[in-house]
């Protein structure tokens, strides 16, 4: 393959930036723009599991990423008072060498592959993005919203669930709420908080938090999705205390933490799955831009850097930068994605019809052993 190939990655997210270390790494120029211009270092914690972790190590962030956050290899089920009703070992997706499940912060995440991407040679400009773009069959001619040109072999769309360069390329699937919305908060860690635990019921579907570092974690609560236009920001901080106070155990401390209404995102579940090719020429989706589910798996983020995997390794064994090509990757990668935004839509419809005798860790187990393969 020519070192002198170059790529445009719209958007430096998780599969944005990690593609970008895939392709530097096999020698191809790499232009990265992303349009936040604090480099989208914001956000609370993540969930992270195995199959996530084993692509982070072949990007090379692992040991930064292991520093950074806190793995654990059960999950609790908890009563909405904080009686722990089950504790299960997870399945260690990424391998016996890596942890079921590590929480950390998401800007520490961003960090650490944003870090890896310019250390490996990319080119990264803030607050720029995707103008215009005009290709033929032998590349795409760009113009960029802070008024530069250029020509690349491919550019490849990672901005996201609403990706405007999606659109730009005349693909109309758009993202469907699924009827959920999710509150998110960064907390201290109670002392004895070694895992997450998750509480089905109560004021909210699913109360649950993640250690994200020895001294902190993440909590959320899942709730029907409301209209953002009645929930004033100033409010997010006693509307999460509200559901908060129905929950027992470690919840008294989070609760009681929640006082800062800037520090609380929260955001609808939407689903996302494009049917039809995932390209239009040379122009390609990964991650979110192609397909996108709501946390119940916690394999969004997992599902991105796989794309970026997948992508950047037909990319860089492949002579011929093609329909072929891009066909291939989408058919190796739509199974898997397909079972996991289905199963993540499933487990919250049953929580939203209230099935009580729902087959949950059957779907998991299924799910799991579907994911501990490579893909």
């Amino acid at each position: 393959m020519s070192p002198a190939r170059t790529v445009l990655i719209v958007g430096g997210g998780v599969s944005g930036n990690a593609l970008a270390v895939l392709l530097r790494r096999a020698g191809v120029g790499v232009d990265l723009v992303e349009l936040s211009p604090d480099g989208n270092v914001q956000g609370s914690g993540i969930t992270l599991q195995g199959n996530a972790l084993r692509v982070l190590r072949e990007v090379g962030v692992w040991e930064e990423v292991r520093r950074a956050g806190f793995g654990f290899d059960t999950l609790g089920l908890i009563a909405p008072d904080g009686t722990v009703l089950h504790v299960a070992e997870d399945i260690r997706t990424g391998g016996p060498d890596l942890p079921a499940t590590m929480g950390m912060g998401r800007p520490d995440l961003q960090r650490a592959l944003a870090g890896a991407a310019r250390a490996g040679g990319a080119r990264v400009r803030l607050g720029c993005t995707v103008q215009s773009l005009e290709q033929d069959g032998d590349g795409v001619d760009v113009r960029l919203t802070d008024g530069t040109a250029a020509r690349y072999d491919l550019v490849v769309a990672a901005d996201g669930l609403g990706s405007p360069t999606r659109a730009l390329i005349g693909i109309d699937d758009r993202p469907e709420p699924t009827g959920m919305g999710i509150w998110r908060v960064t907390a201290p860690r109670p002392a004895g908080v070694e895992r997450t635990d998750l509480a089905y019921g109560g004021p909210a579907f699913i109360a649950g938090y993640c250690p994200t570092g020895e001294d902190s974690l993440y909590a959320y609560l899942v709730e029907p999705k409301r209209d953002r236009a009645e929930l004033p920001p100033a409010s997010y901080a006693e509307e999460m205390r509200r559901l908060a106070a129905g929950y027992g155990g470690a919840w008294k401390e989070i609760a009681a933490s929640i006082t800062d209404s800037s520090r609380i995102n929260y955001t609808w579940f939407h689903r996302l799955l494009v049917e039809g090719p995932w390209h239009r020429g040379r122009v390609v989706l990964v991650g979110d831009a192609a397909h996108a589910c709501p946390p119940t798996l916690a394999q969004g983020a997992a599902m991105s850097l796989e794309d970026a995997l997948v992508l950047a390794e037909l990319l860089t064994a492949r002579a011929d930068w093609d329909g072929d090509l891009f066909a291939a990757y989408r058919e190796r990668r739509m199974p898997r994605v397909r079972m996991v935004v289905e199963n993540s839509v499933q487990l919250g419809r049953w929580l939203m019809d209230g099935v009580r005798d729902a087959d949950v860790p059957g779907l998991i187990g299924r799910t799991m052993a579907v994911l501990s393969e490579r893909p």
